[in-house]
């Protein structure tokens, strides 16, 4: 049988975490490479510059704002920006009349029609449906032939809603090129002639709907998660789920009980009835136009059909920030410059690098060659973070700010700190006399307990600050958290291992002075002293035996009344047994 070599501590370890950095690099390697991504992280508005946009909010039904709802309306942008991920965007207002959005860099057309989306969001059901080309005039319906009402509509769905008016409207819109005027709002209690615009997998659709049924209000969350399957399993399409409170779950009841009839009816003669749909309209113009298979009785519908994830968050997206009673129109768009720009990013960093130098001259001076694993630490944590936050800019849109180095340069020492209490465990075990291997792995037991709660309350106060802030403060509570991560990563999964590692060479292994690790400099005292003879308490290093001493001075001092009393008669009891031995 063939030997296998001995087996050395960290080694894995250490394989793994540098398996973790190729497949940190391999990701963001492939974002620069399809053009998505790029190596260095992206900028805040502060450092970068942008894009400033005056926003004239509009309540339904009324021009004029007040106060509250122009409070509201900072809200729902703040809400819009932040929810595609820490964009650092600064959002005010302006004279009490207006909002003014500043977003770094160039917003893409998604994020700007995100941000003026209005609150005009309802749900009407489908009429009639039809291809998104205009009808040329040669083959539109003749007027003999138009669908003229017989009775009054009974309800949303009646095809008694479609006038020759109505349909005229119907043959002539071209959802394949829209109009870029914007029209007036529509009636909600009439019917509406409107497109689905196209998508990269499904053509433009035009519709006539009927009049609402289910205002967007009473919309009270959505979100998108993995279409379960008949037995569980998760599978590759993706859904939208919609929350309606108590009033719109009874409407909705009404509305599913009504098209499911017809969905029923249509599956009986192996067809499709457009009347079995309900659009969810967005400014007068269909995001989605679901057919309804069940009586909804619970107000959680959940939409399927060809979702992808972008497209499902995109939905849920304009479901949950859009139906709110705002509408925003863009009065003014113009490029800044960047509030700080690189001279100030240049001092950040300059800080930084100070700071981390003051931390690299205080490790070597107070741990010599020892300071060296805090340098290699500090350096994989820098590469740690530093691919996580060009990742999270490519994924999430991430965006560094001076806030946000500012909390790197205070990581900085926090990061150390973590190093100091591991070191110093491994000195106090040192003066206790043990080897170096055995002071690594207990030093490492005792260590490790103190370093997981500094971290916990790092990131729970990372936590706090990021959901109560806004702007730039909320940047500097990501950087915070994430550093602190990435310390309890590097802490380990490269320092304990770098050092069970080095315990077992000659340098450090046996005490160089030089090594950091000296038991002489230390002040040990061997437990074996050699000829037989054995280390008394009284021998101890002044260090310990003050720990000792301190340890038992606290003791007594937390002592009930009760316990006091105990300990002097057992005191009174030892010292007459010892009275008597003498006598004797």
């Amino acid at each position: 049988m063939a030997r296998k070599g001995p087996r050395i501590p960290g080694r894995k370890v250490l394989l793994w975490l540098g398996a973790v950095f190729a497949v940190l690099t391999a990701v963001l390697a492939g974002g620069v490479m399809t053009g998505q991504a790029s190596w260095a992280p992206k900028l805040a508005l502060d450092l970068e510059g942008g894009t400033q946009m005056i926003l004239a909010p509009r309540v339904e039904g009324s021009s004029d704002i007040n106060e509250e709802q122009l409070n509201q309306a900072v809200a729902i942008i703040r809400q819009r920006v932040d929810g595609s991920g820490v964009a650092e965007a600064e959002i005010s207002t302006q004279s009490g009349r207006n909002v003014v959005v500043s977003l770094p860099g160039t917003p893409s057309t998604e994020t700007r029609a995100l941000i003026q989306a209005s609150a005009d969001m309802n749900f009407r059901p489908v009429i009639i449906a039809g291809a998104g080309a205009a009808v040329p005039e040669e083959q539109r319906t003749p007027e003999d032939q138009l669908p003229k009402p017989t009775a009054e509509p009974t309800n949303a769905s009646d095809t008694n809603w479609v006038t020759p008016e109505v349909y005229r409207a119907f043959e002539a819109l071209d959802c394949d090129n829209p109009a870029q005027d914007k029209q007036e709002r529509s009636d909600p209690a009439k019917p509406l002639v409107t497109c689905e615009p196209a998508t990269a997998d499904t053509p433009a659709i035009k519709y006539i709907l009927g009049p609402v049924e289910v205002k967007g209000q009473d919309i009270t969350g959505s979100s998108f998660d993995p279409v379960q399957g008949a037995q569980g399993s998760v599978t590759n399409s993706w859904g939208v789920n919609i929350t309606f409170n108590e009033e719109g779950t009874r409407k909705f009841k009404e509305v599913t009980e009504r098209l499911n009839g017809f969905y029923t009816a249509a599956q009986a003669q192996g067809t499709e009835d457009p009347k079995s749909q309900f659009a969810i309209v967005l400014d007068d113009q269909v995001i989605s136009a679901p057919r309804s298979l069940a009586v909804i009785t619970d107000g959680r519908p959940q939409i399927t059909g060809n979702f992808t994830e972008q497209s499902a968050k995109a939905l849920a997206d304009q479901l949950r920030y859009g139906a709110l009673p705002i509408s925003f129109e863009i009065q003014s768009e113009q490029q800044i410059s960047a509030t700080l720009g690189g001279e100030q990013l240049r001092m950040g960093l300059l800080a930084g690098m100070i700071g981390l130098l003051l931390v690299v001259v205080y490790s070597l001076f107070q741990y010599r060659a020892l300071g060296f694993v805090t340098i290699a630490s500090l350096v994989v944590a820098g590469g740690l973070t530093y691919l996580a936050i060009a990742i999270l800019g490519w994924t999430e849109n991430y965006r560094l700010s001076l806030a946000g180095v500012a909390g790197l340069i205070v990581a900085i020492g926090q990061t150390a700190d973590s190093f100091i209490v591991y070191f110093e465990r491994i000195r106090d075990e040192l003066r206790e006399g043990r080897g170096l291997v055995s002071a690594v792995e207990n030093g490492w037991k005792r260590a490790k307990r103190t370093v997981l709660a500094s971290k916990a309350v790092n990131l729970l106060a990372a936590l706090v600050l990021y959901f109560v802030a806004v702007g730039n403060v909320r940047g500097f509570a990501f950087t915070l958290g994430l550093t602190a991560v990435a310390d309890l990563i590097v802490v380990f999964m490269f320092t304990h291992p770098t050092l069970q590692l080095l315990a077992r060479t000659k340098f450090f292994g046996e005490g160089h002075r030089f090594s950091g690790l000296d038991p002489k400099r230390l002040g040990a005292v061997p437990l074996y002293r050699g000829a037989g003879r054995l280390r008394t308490p009284a021998e101890k290093p002044a260090v310990v035996r003050a720990r000792n001493a301190g340890a038992a001075a606290e003791a007594e001092r937390r002592m009930t009344i009760a316990e006091r009393k105990l300990a002097e008669k057992q005191d009174q009891l030892t010292g007459s047994s010892k009275g008597s031995k003498e006598n004797k």
